[in-house]
């Protein structure tokens, strides 16, 4: 039973972490010894796709959850329509971004937001992130790339298929907030609330009995 209304949520990471996907495993993915020394937590997404660092400072982090039947059924196609509206966003801060299949938004060819989805009960679960700024190095000290793969050669590379808002604009974090938030309620009927009680609830339940758990994040 569908109990809370379709809901768009912006966040952002308190501490840092990373986040890795659904079939991927800890060990392989990231470095537990760096990140325990910087303070940094590991999560398991929902979602698939690759280890993500989510740096408290440097994005901007949106889920959108809702029935299925509100989105095309085509997977691409919903990716495409939700991304619309982080494009348009963008565009407001004078950016020419566009969706680049199968999910991400590039600007010319650097990527500067990364989504992910899953569908399950008749549900749609879609997120993402809006960087703002981007630590390439840092990203590397805590991700599992071998000694041989972090050379000052990769590292430029990366930073040549990664772009952020900082490095685009001048435009603030809450530039970047507000034109997301104008975005994603140019064609809906949108309500501002806080979340319910029932809602808080579940939330800790779920977070103690499954996504704080080693079984969840370590696929004991």
């Amino acid at each position: 039973n569908q109990i809370s209304l379709p809901t768009i949520r912006f966040y952002g990471w308190e501490p840092s972490a990373v986040s890795i996907g659904i079939f991927q495993g800890i060990h392989n993915e990231v470095n537990l010894e760096s990140t325990r020394a910087d303070a940094v937590d590991v999560i398991r997404r929902q979602t698939g796709g690759g280890a993500v660092y989510h740096d408290k400072l440097g994005e901007v982090t949106y889920s959108l959850i809702a029935p299925i039947e509100l989105f095309p059924l085509n997977i691409l196609k919903s990716y495409e329509v939700i991304c619309a509206d982080i494009v348009h966003a963008l565009h407001l801060l004078g950016l020419n971004a566009h969706f680049a299949p199968v999910n991400d938004i590039l600007i010319a060819e650097q990527k500067i937001s990364g989504n992910a989805q899953t569908r399950r009960g008749g549900i749609l679960l879609q997120h993402g992130t809006i960087l703002y700024s981007v630590d390439v190095e840092k990203m590397f000290a805590l991700l599992n790339v071998s000694e041989q793969k972090i050379s000052d050669k990769l590292i430029k590379s990366v930073k040549k298929r990664v772009t952020s808002i900082s490095e685009q604009t001048s435009a603030t974090m809450d530039d970047l907030k507000n034109a997301l938030e104008n975005g994603f309620s140019r064609a809906r009927n949108i309500d501002y609330a806080d979340y319910t009680p029932q809602e808080l609830a579940r939330a800790q339940q779920l977070a103690q009995e499954k996504y704080k758990t080693e079984a969840w994040n370590f696929k004991l």
